[in-house]
């Protein structure tokens, strides 16, 4: 006869194997459905995005972020257009820096109108912004630090910036805009 009681222990591990691997399958699914939320976001903030670049928005020049690197003077007092830049960091109240495609930050100014419709911009969110593009001047972040826009942290940053845009309309992918 064959002596059966070295495993007498063992036998009994079918139910909570099958358990478990429910368990692990369920988790899978339960993962799988959170990344397909997340492609279905990410889609819906690209069409908006794609939806706020094909926009009439008046006379304002549609250019690229690779002509603003590389030589922002050209476009000193023209209204322009600029689509689908990541906001980097905020300025204060006052406004927000955009993220360029070589990673250098560019400055974007809330004009009163824009910030009295109290749009909210979120560092890593798309915008896509309409304005004149203006030499940064000191009178001008010192007229920010007086109006309580800025603090004196965000001044010294500002500094940095040797142009920067008067934002008239911003439209934020995955929300709000005017």
């Amino acid at each position: 006869m064959v002596d059966n009681a070295s495993r007498r222990g063992a036998v009994d591990l079918g139910l909570p194997l099958m358990v478990m691997a429910f368990v692990v399958i369920g988790g899978f699914m339960y993962w799988l459905m959170g990344q397909s939320r997340l492609q279905d976001e990410l889609r819906l903030l690209e069409e908006e995005a794609a939806e706020v670049a094909e926009e009439d928005f008046g006379t304002a020049n549609m250019i690229s972020a690779v002509d603003l690197q590389t030589d922002a003077t050209q476009f000193e007092g023209q209204n322009v257009r600029i689509a689908g830049l990541n906001a980097v960091s905020m300025l204060g109240t006052q406004g927000f820096w955009l993220g360029l495609p070589n990673g250098n930050p560019f400055l974007v100014s809330m004009s009163e109108q824009v910030m009295a419709e109290g749009i909210v911009v979120v560092v890593g969110q798309p915008a896509s912004v309409v304005g004149t593009l203006l030499v940064r001047t000191d009178s001008a972040v010192a007229a920010w630090a007086a109006a309580g826009t800025v603090s004196e942290g965000d001044q010294l940053v500002a500094e940095f910036a040797t142009h920067y845009l008067e934002a008239d309309r911003i439209v934020v992918a995955g929300g709000g805009g005017n």
